[in-house]
């Protein structure tokens, strides 16, 4: 920018770039595989790192990612959505519903459009009517957990296989993968190679057995930095999150754009919804989403409202399900080291690089109380096993939440023509 006093022109000076260049991504994968090849030959807790535990952990990643992927495109366009449970809950039914009377693909297109349906709603009551978006967003994860529950009973009640609260068994959807490469891949991961047999194992999730739903998801959190980042679409649904009035004054329809916004959230919350019907288990049942859809909205705001920080939150919260699933207490307990060195290191980096020597104080301190624990135990109490994700959402939003920053006009109820 150039700003012109008199005759002279003085160059306002570039402002230093804050993204995250292409580079650091691969190098940064590099070095969590090589952190979890250091932890399991310490250890020697093989799950921390196995292809088994890496595809369970992508398979719960998804329902995660596609919720916290609708919170994102809901809160760009300056709506809260704390409805994205309810919105899940209602995708379960509809992908239940529709698969049994159209097939997998049926199950897929119920399952977006009962969540899109949620989204309506909450767009109906925030942007039409004013209503405070958090009050609308409880009251439809409220309504939604009834209204699944009385449909479930009304068309699945005296299906034969199903009951008031489960379906029948539905119909899988296609597993995608590349020929060829699982077997010699497992060969290598079996021989327990520092680094290498841990590069194999990621490989051999990544390619061997995915559900259909899990790459169309991996797509959609694609396209989703692409339109709402590259087009003059998304362009304008941002503005409506950061100035509506100013958007406005552009000639953008802000009530538009805000319903777009919610009613995609809904449908790719139902989505995720319809993942954890149709792929996490074969069947619909009653209080199948389990709270992951607020854990959705934490991995969102972890990912600080971007679709690559939502990938990388749900990852997270998806790897500390399946290894709680499939390692138990033992897993977790190894685990412990990699929390303890994170730990260590936001402190430091809190004390070295921010100044912030109370928080980073409080981080080193913590990091050290669990070395102790690590070393003083064997395995994690089963008690705490079962809310290992849950721990790590709050933990995670505690540490992350000094970096966060929500678009600027997020929650605030907007009106047409209030600029004027």
């Amino acid at each position: 920018m150039t700003l012109s006093v008199g005759t002279e022109t003085e160059v306002e000076p570039a402002r230093p770039s804050r993204r995250v260049p292409f580079w650091f991504w691969p190098l940064a994968l590099a070095g969590f595989i090589v952190v979890l090849s250091t932890i399991r030959v310490v250890t020697g807790q093989g799950d921390i790192a196995s292809s088994g535990t890496l595809s369970a952990a992508l398979a719960w990643a998804m329902p995660l990612a596609l919720a916290g992927l609708g919170g994102l495109w809901s809160e760009r366009a300056g709506v809260i959505n704390i409805g994205l449970e309810g919105m899940m809950v209602l995708g379960t039914w509809g992908a239940a519903f529709g698969a049994i009377h159209a097939g997998p693909w049926g199950g897929v297109l119920g399952a977006l459009v009962c969540g899109a349906l949620g989204g309506l709603v909450h767009a109906l009551a925030t942007v039409t009517f004013g209503v405070d978006h958090i009050v609308s967003g409880v009251a439809l994860n409220i309504v939604a957990v009834g209204v699944a529950s009385y449909l479930a009973a009304r068309f699945f009640g005296q299906v034969e296989g199903g009951s008031d609260v489960q379906s029948p068994q539905l119909p899988g959807l296609p597993k995608l993968g590349i020929p060829g490469i699982s077997e010699p891949l497992a060969s290598v991961e079996a021989k327990g190679w520092f680094f290498v047999s841990e590069v194999a194992a990621v490989l051999r999730a990544a390619t061997t057995g995915l559900s259909a739903l899990t790459v169309i998801a991996l797509l959609l959190i694609a396209g989703t930095w692409y339109v709402l980042w590259r087009t003059p679409f998304g362009l304008r649904v941002r503005s409506c999150g950061e100035s509506p009035v100013a958007a406005e004054t552009l000639g953008v329809n802000v009530y538009l754009y805000k319903y777009i916004a919610v009613v995609a959230s809904g449908g790719l919350a139902g989505l995720g919804g319809g993942f954890l019907a149709m792929v996490a288990s074969d069947a619909y049942r009653e209080g199948q989403t389990g709270g992951r859809g607020y854990i959705g909205l934490a991995a969102m705001i972890f990912g600080n409202w971007r679709p690559g920080g939502v990938l990388m939150g749900s990852g997270l919260f998806g790897y500390m399900d399946a290894l709680q699933l499939r390692g138990g207490g033992a897993a977790l307990h190894a685990l412990l080291l990699l929390v303890a060195l994170v730990l260590l290191g936001i402190g430091l980096w809190q004390v070295l690089r921010r100044r912030a020597f109370v928080q980073g104080t409080f981080a080193v301190v913590a990091g050290l109380v669990v070395v102790v624990y690590w070393a003083l135990s064997d395995t994690v109490p089963g008690e705490i096993t079962p809310f290992a994700p849950h721990l790590t959402t709050l933990l995670v939003l505690a540490f992350a939440s000094q970096r966060l920053r929500m678009p600027a006009a997020d929650g605030k109820v907007y009106r047409r023509g209030e600029g004027h």
